[in-house]
């Protein structure tokens, strides 16, 4: 996997600091260009509503980009280490996603490391989420690591997690995930989650003869395309499990003590997605590890 370029945006809160160590050893690991963002978001003097401008906006402005260099400084001194190249970058914009994915395109970033909050219910409703935003825009892959997630050094990654739905992009997911399980010297795991097929109440009970047979069929292929796309040299199992899918995968995650999951997006937008949802923005939400999101569509690194 060729990585010239890692952006590491902070807010410099719990969850990005997780992600720095992450976006350190990967750094070093691909010899790659570390670039530490800041985004901020100051909105300018409004003329229909001068009793809210924020006094002498400019001065504040440069204070604020003051600390945040002070703070991406202190960062890196608090970690004792430094990666071959760095840059500190702030940078300012109406939101801190938008100035994410627009730095990411103009330095080409090649892989985005950042941390998530993980919110959910109301409080993700109401403020969104800057880690889903880039995760769904961003045409290169992103890894991120949720605040209070289970404590791991970076570089130790034991098992690897890889859902399949069979889908085209679950080759090139599997793909990523083998590079890095040579990056981490770990195994692998595949996991097909068979969808529960809601029946009417009438229908039952359900023929189990049937629910095992779809079982061995899921089986046969995940062991197939994992023969297919999968060196000899790496270690691998696969595994089989039935019911939602976002929930089977965070429960098996968590169950299996994996060190880092992979997982791919087929890139929804608008409507689609809100129709249809997104396990990947699920998964990312919600998982105790790091999560490797691989961009159906976008630049491809293997």
């Amino acid at each position: 996997m060729k990585v010239e370029t890692i952006l590491f945006p902070t807010d410099f809160s719990d969850s990005a600091n997780a992600a720095l160590g992450r976006a350190l050893f990967l750094a070093e690991r691909f010899e790659a260009q570390l670039h530490m963002l800041h985004a901020l978001v100051l909105h300018e003097f409004d003329p229909n509503n001068p009793d809210e401008a924020f006094p002498n906006s400019e001065e504040v402005l440069r204070k604020l980009f003051e600390i945040a260099d002070s703070r991406l400084a202190g960062l890196l001194k608090q970690h004792g280490r430094e990666p071959l190249t760095l840059r500190q970058v702030s940078r300012r914009g109406l939101s801190a996603a938008e100035v994410i994915l627009d730095y990411a395109e103009e330095v080409n970033a090649d892989l985005v490391v950042m941390g998530t909050h993980g919110r959910r219910g109301p409080a993700r409703l109401f403020l969104g989420s800057v880690a889903e935003s880039v995760t769904r825009h961003a045409s290169c892959p992103v890894l991120t690591v949720r605040a209070g997630a289970r404590s791991v050094r970076e570089q130790a990654v034991k098992s690897i997690l890889v859902p399949v739905d069979f889908s085209e992009p679950s080759e090139l997911t599997i793909r990523y995930a083998q590079e890095l399980a040579h990056v981490y010297q770990s195994g692998i795991e595949l996991l097909h989650v068979a969808e529960e097929i809601p029946y009417p109440y009438f229908y039952l009970p359900i023929d189990s003869e049937l629910v095992s047979q779809r079982q061995d069929r899921a089986r046969q292929a995940l062991a197939k395309l994992a023969a297919e796309t999968l060196s000899s040299d790496v270690n691998y199992t696969t595994s089989i499990r039935v019911g939602r899918v976002a929930t089977e995968i965070l429960d098996h995650a968590k169950k299996s003590d994996c060190g880092l999951l992979v997982i791919g997006t087929h890139g929804l937008s608008g409507i689609e997605r809100l129709l249809v949802g997104s396990t990947a923005e699920q998964v990312i939400r919600e998982a105790e590890c790091p999560v490797f999101v691989v961009k159906s569509k976008g630049k491809v690194l293997v």
